[in-house]
Order: structure tokens, then sequence, then C-alpha cells
């Protein structure tokens, strides 16, 4: 059974009102409600957020078995709301002022968060090496090749930590960027950090020119995560030409973020968005919410070759809330061309 986005918000509410008992949705159909912890024998989780889980939900009356569920269908209902919360919360839109002010002091208001959070905000991604196994660590021996890895916009390091915590790849070299100060700071204070194999610095990746520490045509690898999307709509084609630019001929690079109609971009008041798509947070910060041809045609056009693009449809369980919540992510590997002999 497919739930509506309008049913899914209704049932919460008179959830969180009742004993536990099934609850009828629609007739002939029945969802059992979610019971306090004491109830459940134990809480079975994923940890991994990828785009190739097979845990899916064929019976609504095990919604809450598991907190969360892979490759969620939308009937047509539910995209139409999706639809119509977008449209009412884009419909006013922030003047000119208001979107340079927010685009212009972006490393500010990224400076602001990360010193609030400080290295709260670090949480080791588990799925990480599942999703993108080419950053998982190389057996170590005297033939192993050296490789690069660069991250634009490691934050506080929750991609580049765990890839230095268990490498053990002498040849290995990894940097990392970010708009924000504070967090290159946090993350040269964490333990797991090692500046012999590791370079962090500051560094606006939507600049025409990067100030970077190696050579064009030189990372194996170049990791996009939850980065594109804080960059304004303009400006995210130059970004990625520079990173073909320092790719090495069949470099690859890796992007996750976020997707169209996503839980956050619904969530989203009016009066909150710079334009279609793109919004401020309640911290100044951005977020845009792509489509998979937005980002298949920006790469293509950067000259990369597709190898992988994943729209991630899932349902997350809030089990103690009786919650269910929809969220949509975009997951991309492409490659660039080997130069031709």
């Amino acid at each position: 059974m497919l739930l509506t986005m309008k049913s899914v918000h209704s049932l919460a509410h008179v959830c969180s009102r009742m004993t536990p008992m099934y609850i009828s949705t629609t007739p002939g159909k029945y969802l059992q409600r979610c019971f306090a912890s004491k109830t459940l024998e134990h809480t079975r989780k994923r940890k991994k957020p990828g785009g190739a889980g097979n845990r899916i939900l064929s019976d609504a009356r095990e919604v809450f078995e598991f907190n969360a569920w892979d490759h969620v269908e939308w009937d047509t209902e539910q995209e139409e709301a999706a639809q119509a919360a977008v449209a009412k919360n884009s419909t006013i839109k922030m003047s000119d002022d208001q979107r340079e002010r927010f685009q212009s002091d972006a490393p500010k208001f990224w400076d602001s968060f990360y010193g609030i959070h400080d290295n709260r905000f670090f949480k080791d991604r588990h799925w990480l090496f599942t999703e993108f196994p080419e950053l998982a660590p190389i057996s170590n021996n005297e033939h192993s090749e050296p490789r690069s890895i660069f991250e634009l916009g490691c934050g506080v390091g929750n991609t580049i930590l765990p890839i230095l915590q268990y490498s053990t790849e002498t040849q290995l070299r990894v940097y990392g960027c970010d708009f924000s100060a504070r967090a290159i700071e946090i993350l040269r204070s964490q333990p797991q950090f090692d500046d012999k194999r590791c370079e962090v610095f500051v560094m606006d990746a939507t600049q025409e020119e990067w100030n970077v520490p190696f050579e064009e045509n030189s990372q194996d690898i170049i990791v996009m995560i939850f980065v594109l999307s804080a960059i304004e709509p303009s400006k995210m084609q130059g970004v990625l030409d520079n990173c073909y630019r320092y790719l090495k001929p069949g470099g690859l690079l890796m992007f996750r973020d976020y997707g169209r109609y996503d839980l956050a971009q619904l969530r989203f008041k009016s009066g909150k968005c710079l334009e279609d798509n793109f919004y401020v947070r309640g911290d100044g910060t951005m977020v845009y919410f792509f489509t998979e041809q937005e980002l298949r045609s920006m790469q293509t056009k950067a000259g990369l070759v597709e190898e992988q693009l994943i729209v991630d449809r899932r349902l997350q369980v809030n089990r103690g809330r009786c919650l269910k919540m929809y969220r949509v992510w975009i997951q991309t590997k492409f490659r660039k061309p080997l130069l031709k002999s």
C-alpha cells in the first residue's frame, strides 16, 4: 500500500493520541500503530542510505519494523501533493538585495554554522565505502599505485577522516577544501587527521580559477557530497567544469546530494525561496534540490561520461513518534574519458 503525503501527516497526528491498536487508513486496509520502545523486542536499523539497498516495504503493516525502507514508490496523489507544496513555498521570491547578501556572505554563514555545532557535527559516514567502494582502503604493498583524492566541500571531515582512519596506503594523498575556515580548523584538530597524507585548505569553489596545491589532470577521484546544492545555480556548471579540469583522464567524480521533493524542500515556509528550487535555511545557508536530468546535463556538458545515476527515494521512520519521512537523494558517478592515443 502506498500512503499519500496528506494521509501520512494526518495519520501521524492521530497516532500520537491513541493507545496501541490497528488503525484503518482506507476501507479494508490497516496499518499498525507504532508502539513504544518497551513493546518492541528490538530495533532494527538501516544505517547506510545507499541507492543499492533492497529493504522493500511490501506490507504496510510492517512499516515500523525498520527505521528505513528503500526504493519507495510514489503514487500520483503524493507526487501532486509534493508539487503543490513546492509551488506554495516558491510563490514569494526574495529580493535581489536579499539574494546577493546570502550568496556573497555564504562563507560567513557556514563559519557560523560550524561555530555553533563545532565537532559535534562530525559523523562517521558508515555507508561511505558501501556506496563509493572506490574510496575504500586498498591493500598496501610495494606494488600499490599512488592515488590522489580531493573532496570539494569537505566540512569537518565526515568523508576525509574515515578514509585516513582505515587506509594504510603509504602512497595515498588526500586533499580537501571548504568555504568555511572554521570547518577546516575543526578538521585539522581531529585525532584522525594526518597531515602527512592529507592537506586541507579554505577555498571558494565558485571562483573561476581554483587555487589548489595540485596540478591539473592529477586527481584520481573528486568527491562532492551535499556540496553543489549549497552553490547558487548559475555557478554550478563552472564548478563541474573545474572538476573535469583537475581529474586525471580516467578519473572519477562521485556525487551525492538532495533530490527534488525531498522532505527538506517540502518543509520550507513561504518567503525562504531565492529562486526556483533554491532556498535559504534558518541559519542562512542555502540549498538546491536537483532532478536527475539537471545533473546528467551539467556533468555531460562538463565532458564527463555517466557511469551511475541513482534517484534514491527512501522512507525513514521515527518509531517513537509514529512519523514517516520521505527522503529523496541523487547519487552519481561520472568519469573523465581517457585520452585518445
